[in-house]
């Protein structure tokens, strides 16, 4: 089978590259020649841990191309991915669908043979009927089926997500589409991965409802970090007790500074506009959006609580800022909004992430960047972690104490032990633990 990945971001990159690793001959499109000159080179536009290897070994193979010529990328091609982006619309909250629309006319055009059309991109309900609708105007003698199959991909666990799924979601009107659609997948059925096969409209809330819940249940750990830390509970223990009941589970129970990267923000807030546009608004999801949001805040106000009165020229060293640990992806991430808090009161900031690249632009100027963990906390009145990268877990409580000016440990993560860190003389605190 031959397929078509239009946008080498991360979905499409991911996902192109996955699909070749099964036998499939994949030709990854983007707009951008820097991005396809890149990859032809062997240059990932993105940090994924094996993303790498896994596009070498494709490429080394003939499995695996890159073009910026969407013509060249569609023809013979059995299904074409729509992988482009969907940000934010400014203004309104909804999903900006242009690329999505641009390019689903574009592949209209350019089809000259039967094919599915897939569209890839996580889309409010009803953009498959309106893609069927541009491709009907634009190609009414062509035989293009529309179909949707939304990606559940972890950013650092992305190949491993794709490779091994908890599901496939398909949504189709019309047998061949279904027919391709799970021919591409038959290497998952040796693992009875489910298959679920549903309407364009069931599809595309399946990826909305399963993102927002889980950021609801994020949201509920967090506050409940809040009440363990005025009761004197432990919130560790608390979600344990929680996520042993197999209607809960434990995954997505554990607190933090609030949820960022490139879905829950965006796709929450959509879901949410949708909904209101359909008269059937969510209020759990608009609340966990404002709670979510005021956390972040209240992150950046609970370090400056720690530094006392006089934060103004005190310096503090940040590990971490990326929005999750193993990826470059700032996101959203809570760091977007403390930081420039901090810098705004006059604090010092350092930081050291292990893949900076993108935090080097998006973080403000003021910011001072560091080659090591050790380097961003050298001499510094305080620690904060915003993200849980496991080499921070190795730092071990004397080394801290000694290469810090003042005591001060704001544990936004719960990445170490309260009692060692104590025992060091540390002034320690983390999040929902007395």
């Amino acid at each position: 089978m031959r397929i078509a990945m239009i946008g080498a971001g991360y979905v499409g990159l991911v996902s192109g590259a996955c699909f070749a690793e099964f036998g499939v001959d994949v030709t990854v499109m983007d707009v951008d020649p820097d991005k396809i000159e890149g990859l032809r080179a062997g240059r990932m536009p993105i940090y994924e841990p094996g993303l790498d290897k896994l596009v070498a070994e494709n490429v080394r193979d003939g499995r695996l191309t890159f073009t910026t010529e969407l013509s060249e990328a569609v023809k013979g091609a059995d299904a074409v991915f729509l992988a482009v982006g969907t940000p934010t619309r400014r203004g309104d909250g909804h999903a900006d669908l242009s690329y999505v629309y641009a390019a689903a006319e574009q592949v209209a055009k350019a089809a000259s043979g039967p094919l599915v059309l897939v569209t890839k991109s996580t889309v409010p309900v009803g953009t498959g009927r309106e893609v069927q609708a541009i491709v009907r105007r634009v190609r009414p003698d062509a035989q293009i089926s529309v179909a949707s199959n939304p990606e559940f991909l972890r950013e650092g666990n992305a190949i491993g997500d794709f490779m091994r799924p908890d599901r496939v979601v398909i949504g189709v009107d019309d047998e061949r589409a279904e027919t391709v659609l799970k021919r591409l997948y038959r290497p998952l059925y040796l693992i009875e991965t489910p298959v679920l096969a549903v309407s364009l409209e069931s599809a595309e809330l399946i990826k909305y409802a399963a993102n927002a819940f889980l950021a609801v249940k994020i949201t509920f750990i967090n506050e409940i970090a809040d009440l363990c830390e005025k009761v004197g509970a432990d919130v560790h223990d608390v979600a344990r007790g929680m996520g042993l009941d197999g209607r809960i589970g434990r995954k997505f129970l554990h607190p933090g500074p609030g949820y960022g990267g490139s879905c829950f923000p965006k796709d929450t807030l959509a879901l949410a506009r949708t909904a209101q546009d359909y008269s059937s608004p969510v209020r759990l999801v608009e609340t966990t959006i404002a709670v979510n949001e005021s956390r972040k805040e209240q992150m950046a106000d609970r370090i400056l609580a720690a530094l006392g009165a006089e934060a103004k020229g005190r310096r503090v060293g940040v590990l971490g800022v990326t929005f999750k640990p193993e990826t470059d992806d700032m996101r959203d991430a809570p760091s977007l909004v403390i930081l420039p808090k901090l810098v705004a009161a006059g604090v010092e900031v350092t930081v050291f992430d292990p893949q900076p690249g993108h935090a080097r632009q998006a973080l403000p100027a003021a910011v001072r960047f560091a080659d090591s963990a050790m380097g961003a906390i050298e001499g510094v009145d305080a620690v904060v972690v915003l993200t849980e990268w496991n080499e921070f877990r190795a730092l071990s409580p004397d080394r801290l104490k000694a290469a810090m000016k003042g005591g001060i440990v704001l544990d936004l993560r719960n990445v170490w032990d309260p009692v060692a860190m104590r025992a060091a003389g540390l002034t320690y605190s983390s999040i929902g633990r007395p």
